[in-house]
Order: C-alpha cells, then structure tokens, then sequence
C-alpha cells in the first residue's frame, strides 16, 4: 500500500520541477512511511511513497522497466491478489523478473497488453503507467474503488494523486469550492458523488473505470461494470458458491511477507472473516492470529439498545476469542481522544468525514499499527448482501432519495438563505439521486419487488459503499496500515448481485445467504444474531464536547463557516437536549453529535484549506 502522485505536460522538460514533484510526493508520507521515490523523464513526473508488505527488499518506485526499446515507468498504489497466476503467465510469454513483488508483475502486464491489462487485475489498486511506444500515461482504478484516485486537468497540465492534499500542492491546483462542491458538502455529505472531488476542477477517476492521457487530450472509460443476468443456482448452490468465492479471496489476501491481524467486532461480517482466517492459519502452520476489536471507556454504561443498534459488542467479541482462540487486543477510547482527534481525521481526508466515526477509526488504526502492518475487515458486507435497515422497511425502500440521506429538509434549513438559493440542495440530492437510479443495470423482465431490490442494491454498492471505503483508506493509510476488504472481492460482488432477494433473505433474515454460506463455520448464537453497526461513543460527554465546539465557532466573528450557515437554527437545535443528542442526520450512526462535530470539521478545512468560495 501506498501513496502515489505526479503530473504530466507534453510542452517543456519537467526536470526544473523536482522541487514541486518532491514537495506533493511527501505530503503523501503517512500513506508510504517506509520509503520514497520521484522519477521525471521529458513530459512525466512520478512520486511514490512506500509501504512495504510484499518483497519489503526490492518493488522500490516508481518503477521502470524497458522493452523493445521503449520505456515504461509505472507508480501503483495498492495489492494483486492474483499475482502469482499473472506472473505464470507472463513468464511464459517471455518476460523475465528481478524481484516478488506485484508492482513488478503490474508493469509488465501492462506492456504485456497494453491498457487491456486492467481487466485481467484481481486487487485493490489505483496506478499510473508511462508508455513511451504508444506516448501515453494510462491510469486505473480499482472495480469497487477500494483505493483512491483523484486528478485535475489545468491548461496543458494533468496532475494526479492518491488524495486532494498531493494536488493541492501544484500551484495549478486552487483549493476553490464552487455551488456544486457546498452541495457535496452540505447535503451529500459525508457521502459523495462517484467521480466527484468537491474542489473545483478535482476529480475522482471512478471505481471500474480508466484513463488515457496522450497530446490528444484526456479519455476515460468504464472496463468493468455490474452485470444484470438471470441467477439459475439453487439456495445450496448459492450458498455454496458464496463460501466458496469468500474463502478463496480471503486466503488470497492473507498473504504477506509482514504481520496480518483481523478486525473482529463479533458480529457475522467480522466474526466470520477471522474464522476462516484462523483456520487458514492452522492448516498452513501460520501460528496465532492476532484480533483486535474497539470500544469507548463507559460505553456500557450509556448504550441504550435501538432498532440500528440493537445489541452491545463486548460479550460477542469475548465469544469469538475463546471460540477461535485468538491472541486479541482489546482497544479502547476516551471521549477526550475522540474529540481531539477529529482534527487529524479532517486532514487524513482532506474534507469533512464521519467526524467520530472516523476518528475512532484512525485512533484504532494507530493502535493495531503498533503490532501489524496489514488488517482483514468486514467493510461492504452490508451493502452487498443487504444487511442494512433500509433493505428492509418498506418506508426507506419508497422514500424517493438515498436511505442514508435521512433528514435532507433539515439538513438544506441549517444553510443560510443566499447559500441555499445558489446551490438548491434539495434539486441538486434529487438529481443525484435520480442520475443513480438511471444508472442501475436493469434485466430485462423484472418488476415488483426484485427490480425494486436491484435498485436499492445498486445505490448502495456505488454511492453508500464508497463513503465507508473511502473512510477505511484514508483513516487507515493516514498512520501507515493497510486494511484488506475480503466481501470487496469483484468476482464475489458480481455473484451476489444477481441473487434474487427471496434467495438473499433466506431463512427470513437479513443476510441470510451469508449466514448460510457460513454454517459450520460460526457458532449458531454468533450466525443468527442480529446485525449491529460500527461502534459508536454513547457517552454524553461527546455530546457536549462538540456541541460547545460548535457554539463556540457561532460565537466567534471570523469563523469562516458564518456565510454558509444559519446560525440561528444551529443554535436552536443545539438549546434541545431532544434534538441534540438524536437528531436523524446521515446513515444509521449519525445523529445530532455528528452534525455539530461535521459542522466543526467544515469550519477547520474552510480555514486550514484556505478554501475560496466561488
């Protein structure tokens, strides 16, 4: 895992550049922490920062390799789980390696076939490649955009890079936020439209898709979408199939020449990825497997049990240790850490996130760091078998917007009048919204209730998903780790698409393909139990520390927040103690907490950004 960065301009010689190059490459050091590489040849700057998991030894970047007199250069950011059956091949082509790592096996795929190769990739990746027989620069981006790819193409210039602080260093790049990018913010948010960078002229090259940038210009494409066909396979062959698909992307990701944990919070995602772990393990002779779970100091104390969040963690994690017999790390938060921590959680994303949701994460991060390089988490399960609440209640099915955009009217009333009227954020969600559902891969012949999950499925995965994944990585490379996503798998994603929703319900529960799949592998109490969230704080404290950091910013004149808001309404909602501290807000974690910690974080980045309004 890795950082990467760069900037190509067909006129001059870039070599006067390395400064800049050198500069946008290190803000990228927390991605890449153990070493750092630049190359600039004619037209092309590259920058690399390093995390080493596979041939810590050799794969140094960008990397360079020449064939038939041509030269190509390649920076990669990510993981090839099917490494070893490309390099087979590719040895029996002709080609020749130096080292074991992927990266390697990347570049010569590409010049192997060319932008074709993106589609032979099993992996989590975003990568640039420099081919000077064709003079192009190809990039792409992973099926499911588990890794992250932004670009911005100012006058003849292309600058690229693993995360917005890299471009913003170009002096082409403005932090500048137009009326779409305050809709992204404010009503979208934390969530974000695929494709969509926020600041102004930044993009995102999306998940599935590539880039071509030659003297001709600029082209993207789509190389791998969903697929909409008929799901002949009977429940136990469906059920087989998905642990089949689970298993073997799991044991694909578990290798690693540096120590692997898994997250287990005791739920069926979790749970059921370290079990398989373990087992994997013991049969290859691997030795313990270290888990580590999260929990907030007096969170006992204050849970109260909900419909999106029905039960406590704690005796389940206790559970699946002594069953798998684990080495665990229990890890746990203060509210004062989380509070202080929502600082470097805006700066690992470089916008507004999840607020504690994140920055939990990043705390957690840090601590497993200390004792392992790679993590296996459960992140995607729910969107892709159906496991969250708006599957389920036929009010968030047929509410005409994204479930997760829970309270939009109120979110577009805490906006100040002129804001409001310049980027109409209830006009701009419908559009959205109505773009997403456009875009679902419709199979002919199906109505009712199975185009209606189709659709619902589709929403999730590429607008729902993305936010989690985007928090994963930002949160966990922001302190060097690398955190694997099994359930992200394409060929398992693809599979379970097309399960009909009475086959993906099975048993009446949700999920309940999985929880099928997995029989034999959990216990029974641990594979039936009911779905419970990320961990959140339900400390009161939280509660009061943001909403006076939130009044605080109102009471200050030169907070940079004061144009786009009404004040007035925040602090009506903040003199409620009923609207304070359950406030629906954004998914099924954020709530009134969440709104006065996020409006805290836009208030930091407007000011810490320098961002213009324009």
């Amino acid at each position: 895992m890795c950082g990467i960065t760069g900037f190509i301009k067909w006129r001059g010689d870039l070599t006067q550049h390395s400064g800049l190059l050198v500069k946008m490459t290190e803000t990228l050091a927390n991605r890449g922490p153990d070493a750092a590489g630049t190359w600039i040849s004619g037209p092309i700057a590259f920058g690399h920062r390093r995390l080493s998991v596979i041939d810590p030894e050799n794969g140094a970047q960008p990397m360079i390799a020449r064939h038939e007199d041509q030269v190509y250069a390649i920076v990669y950011n990510g993981e090839l789980y099917n490494a070893p059956e490309l390099k087979n091949e590719l040895k029996q082509r002709g080609h020749e390696f130096r080292t074991q790592c992927d990266t390697e096996v990347l570049l010569h795929a590409y010049i192997e076939w060319g932008p074709d190769c993106a589609e032979k990739l099993n992996g989590i990746f975003a990568f640039a490649v420099w081919d000077s027989l064709r003079e192009q620069v190809f990039f792409a981006r992973d099926r499911l955009g588990v890794k992250p790819l932004f670009f911005s193409k100012a006058d003849d210039t292309l600058i690229f890079g693993s995360e917005p602080k890299a471009l913003l260093q170009h002096p082409k790049v403005r932090p500048v936020v137009g009326p779409e990018g305050l809709a992204e913010i404010f009503i979208v948010g934390p969530a974000r439209t695929p494709g969509h960078g926020v600041y102004k002229d930044m993009s995102e090259l999306r998940p599935g898709h590539a880039m071509i940038y030659s003297r001709e210009g600029l082209r993207s494409y789509a190389y791998w979408t969903l697929e909409s066909s008929p799901h002949t396979d009977s429940p136990e062959e469906t059920a087989a199939k998905v642990r089949e698909l689970l298993q073997d992307t799991l044991e694909r990701q578990l290798v690693s020449d540096v120590p692997v944990c898994s997250l287990l919070s005791g739920g069926l995602d979790s749970s059921a990825l370290s079990a398989l772990a373990v087992d994997y393990y013991k049969r290859t002779g691997q030795g313990q497997m270290d888990t580590y779970s999260v929990d907030y100091v007096d969170n006992d104390k204050y849970f109260k049990s909900h419909s999106f969040q029905p039960g406590a963690d704690g005796p389940w994690i206790k559970r699946m240790v002594d069953e798998l017999g684990t080495r665990h790390h229990y890890v746990q938060f203060d509210t004062d850490e989380l509070v202080e921590a929502l600082d470097n959680a805006l700066f690992s994303r470089d916008l507004p996130g999840m607020t504690d949701v994140d920055s939990s994460l990043y705390l957690f991060c840090r601590e497993i760091k200390k004792g392992a390089t790679v993590a296996i988490s459960g992140e995607a399960a729910d969107e892709i078998f159906g496991g969250y609440p708006w599957f389920h209640r036929e009010e968030m099915l047929s509410s005409g917007t994204f479930p997760w955009a829970v309270a939009p009217k109120m979110r577009a009333g805490l906006l100040s009048p002129e804001i409001r009227e310049w980027i109409r954020p209830l006009e701009y969600l419908g559009d959205r919204y109505s773009d997403a559902v456009a875009e679902t891969p419709k199979l002919e012949g199906e109505t009712g209730k199975q185009a209606q999950m189709r659709v619902m499925s589709y929403l999730n995965i590429t607008r729902f998903m993305p936010t989690l994944l985007d928090r994963k990585d930002r949160m966990s490379m922001g302190v060097g780790l690398e955190v694997r996503v099994p359930y992200c798998d394409h060929r398992l994603v693809q599979y379970v698409w097309n399960i009909p929703w009475e086959i993906k319900t099975v048993g009446d529960r949700e999920k309940g393909i999985l929880r099928k799949a997995l029989e034999g592998v959990l216990p029974e109490d641990v594979l039936y139990r009911k779905k419970s969230p990320y961990p959140k704080t339900h400390n009161p404290g939280y509660l009061n520390a943001v909403r006076q950091q939130a009044l605080s910013i109102l009471d200050d004149p030169s907070s940079p927040i004061l144009p786009l808001i009404d004040s007035a309404k925040i602090r009506e909602i903040a003199a409620s103690p009923e609207s304070s501290s359950n406030l629906p807000w954004f998914g099924q974690l954020m709530s009134g907490p969440q709104l006065f910690a996020y409006l805290s974080q836009v208030n930091l980045w407007l000011r810490t950004y320098n961002i213009s309004i324009e």
